[in-house]
């Protein structure tokens, strides 16, 4: 079969996926391996599967650039393909990493016995000396968030906690350990700190209670919660997934790096297949503000995470702005600027940042093959930035074909956004997050 005739059939897979139903509501056991930690506006798994199932081979390379969760590397993995991923969000690298490593599952047993066993012992006989350590740990701005957002009963067990992860000396074994610990303080509810909707990216301190206190009716608490007592029961969780998954495991380990979307360090012409998601335009979702409520306790300080933070696709770090896009893509940023001229040159430098990120995409991907981008619209100022058709026109400017793009909507129970449990229509944030947009890019042969 010569490649011209093979061209048509593959693009007609890539549209039949595309304009098929693509909410995904159905949930398999493998799923489990992606409950490692709270992440929000994760794409269902079967999504990526879909498109890797129908789109490549066995041992063929998929790519996601903007990692996240790992969601789509985790599905790469599981079918056996060589997957590929970069982030510059240490916690996304963190969390990828280890839900596609292989730890001993007896062995991380062992350790994560003797961790909580030595947690336990250090509260009680060296109390003292972890509170030496919670003194000199941070700097004066990371100690003031750490002050305001964890009671000191708090820190001293996860400090503990901390000091006797760093012990462990197998590498996938104390990421496992370490992430674990991370999930305690970020859920998708509670949680160890004062903050409530961590998961949603939506922090906000309530007065908390005593497991024995009475709650008022009309006040909303936090019941203060053992560190120790939820990195126990997290562990335990996570390690029974571990175990129950170990038939999905394979051989070919994915590559997972830190690195731009923007600048990948791959060769031209090398990857089969990406799917992503990108972050939502004006920074609808900030992950960072989230993030940095357990990467604080991982050794980064809040100047580093501001730092990092503003390096983010969708910051609101305006760029240079001599830069042209396509017409429709500029006509939105002309209406956003009628009501908000800053807003407007925040959603430039958002276009920019994506018009960079496709031409890497088309620069790495071989001939004929496809890119799958999982994108919703935002709204600024009452103005819809139509994320979609500006992202679909701006690839169609570096070169791609935009065969179809397909419609999902939002499965509030499963994918966390940062609204709430409950469908408010007369929410403009909500109004923006309830459906999403995939877009098929073709690389022409």
């Amino acid at each position: 079969m010569t490649v011209a005739s093979t061209v048509p059939r593959y693009l007609d897979k890539l549209t039949n996926l595309l304009l098929s139903n693509l909410d995904f509501t159905r949930a398999t056991d493998r799923n489990y391996l992606h409950n490692f930690h709270s992440f929000p506006a994760k794409f269902p798994p079967e999504l990526p599967r879909a498109f890797i199932t129908t789109l490549t081979n066995t041992n063929e390379n998929v790519l996601d650039p903007m990692v996240g969760s790992g969601t789509t590397i985790l599905e790469a993995y599981l079918l056996g393909r060589r997957s590929i991923g970069f982030d510059i969000d240490p916690l996304a690298l963190l969390i990828s990493r280890v839900k596609t490593s292989c730890p001993d599952a007896d062995k991380l047993f062992e350790a994560g016995t003797d961790v909580l066993k030595s947690a336990h012992t250090a509260i009680t006989k060296s109390r003292d000396s972890l509170l030496d350590v919670l003194q000199c740990k941070w700097d004066e701005k990371t100690k003031a968030f750490i002050d305001y957002w964890f009671l000191s009963q708090t820190q001293l067990e996860l400090v503990a906690l901390l000091i006797e992860i760093e012990r462990v000396t197998d590498p996938e074994i104390k990421d496992f350990l370490v992430l674990t610990f991370s999930s305690i303080i970020i859920t998708k509810s509670g949680g160890v700190s004062l903050a409530m909707d961590l998961g949603h990216t939506r922090p906000h301190k309530v007065p908390t209670i005593s497991d024995d206190a009475k709650r008022s009716d009309n006040i909303r608490c936090k019941r203060v919660r053992s560190a120790l007592k939820d990195f126990e029961k997290k562990f335990n969780a996570n390690l029974n997934v571990l175990r129950a998954c170990e038939k999905y495991k394979k051989d070919i380990r994915p590559q997972i790096h830190y690195s731009y979307a923007q600048e990948l360090p791959l060769r031209k012409d090398s990857v089969d297949l990406v799917v992503t998601s990108p972050p939502y335009a004006s920074n609808a979702i900030d992950y960072m503000r989230a993030h940095k409520f357990s990467l604080v306790w991982l050794g980064y300080t809040i100047p580093e995470l501001s730092k990092i933070r503003a390096e983010y696709i969708g910051a609101h770090n305006i760029k240079d702005i001599g830069t042209a896009l396509p017409r429709f893509s500029q006509s939105i940023i002309s209406n956003v600027a009628k009501v908000d001229e800053n807003k407007s040159k925040v959603l430039y430098s958002y276009f920019i940042d994506m018009k960079l990120v496709l031409r890497e995409m088309f620069r790495v991907l071989k001939p004929g093959k496809a890119a799958v981008l999982v994108v919703g619209d935002s709204m600024i100022r009452g103005r819809n930035t139509h994320t979609a058709e500006c992202l679909a026109e701006i690839g169609q400017a570096e070169g791609f074909a935009v065969p179809a793009i397909g419609k999902r909507n939002i499965d509030r129970n499963h994918r966390m956004m940062p609204t709430g449990n409950e469908v408010d229509l007369s929410s403009n944030v909500q109004n923006r997050m309830h459906e999403e947009q995939v877009i098929g890019f073709y690389k022409p042969c």
